[in-house]
């Protein structure tokens, strides 16, 4: 088991903090963006940035190369489809998406959006940890967390009409 603290300050110990969420024992702030027969996508529970989604399959696998056929075509189809709603109705310009397989959690894929305020850590992929830490230790005000929900709202309600 590992304990894992959420951006909202709970810690919770799981096995798998993806096989949680994407079962349902863990209900992410926001609940669940769009859900398919094979993926999962939420808010990160890590970070509060607007519009940071996470992308996981629901069975647990580690690498890219263990998806099925269908999941590959459902993944493809589920990352567009939020990326769209994330410049439709967020207004977000660029994002940056990473997969590992080295990864303590399964198959998932970070979609990382880029707003002014994290040029003043770069503009390269070496720049995303501070602005996650940055987002972390100085973003739980009340006010960015009322807007990251009202992100997710928007995302749900785009992502499922």
């Amino acid at each position: 088991m590992r304990k894992i603290t959420l951006s909202n300050g709970k810690t919770v110990e799981v096995e798998c903090l993806s096989c949680a969420l994407t079962s349902g024992l863990i209900e992410p702030d926001g609940g669940v963006v769009l859900e398919t027969e094979y993926f999962h996508a939420h808010q990160d529970v890590a970070y509060p940035i607007k519009g940071l989604i996470i992308l996981a399959s629901k069975r647990h696998i580690k690498c890219f190369d263990e998806l099925t056929e269908e999941e590959k075509i459902d993944y493809i189809q589920v990352l567009s489809k939020i990326r769209k709603a994330q410049r439709n109705v967020l207004g977000i310009e660029y994002v940056y998406y990473f997969y590992n397989e080295d990864t303590t959690h399964h198959f998932h894929t970070w979609m990382v959006p880029r707003y002014d305020w994290m040029y003043e850590f770069g503009r390269s992929v070496e720049s995303v940890r501070p602005v996650l830490l940055y987002a972390r230790n100085k973003m739980n005000s009340n006010v960015n967390i009322q807007e990251v929900t009202a992100a997710i709202d928007l995302l749900t309600r785009e992502l499922n009409s």
